[in-house]
């Protein structure tokens, strides 16, 4: 599974939304995530250094974080639930982790 770059950019766009909408500094999703300022960064950005399932991390994070808050993330265009059935087939998703007290 790979992007084009109209989705890479896209999907940039729409992870920025909603760590934007979430309300969350950066330094506290990358603790929570345990990624470094950069990984974070190269993730939101979905990069060539990014890790497809960082990618997903990252998301599924910022969803759950603008659900549990009662609002609704950005929709999501490209990495959809029906998106992440392909997905499970590339990489190894992961469950992201429960945010941490600042």
């Amino acid at each position: 599974m790979s992007l084009n770059r109209t989705e890479i950019a896209r999907t940039g766009l729409e992870l920025t939304a909603n760590l934007e909408r979430s309300g969350l500094p950066r330094e506290d999703v990358a603790r929570d995530l345990g990624f470094s300022t950069r990984r974070l960064t190269e993730t939101l950005r979905v990069g060539p250094a990014s890790d497809p399932a960082d990618v997903w991390l990252l998301r599924d994070y910022l969803d759950r974080e603008i659900r549990e808050r009662g609002d609704l993330p950005h929709p999501w265009t490209v990495l959809t639930d029906a998106a992440r059935e392909s997905a499970t087939r590339w990489f190894a998703l992961r469950t992201p982790p429960q945010r941490r007290a600042s």
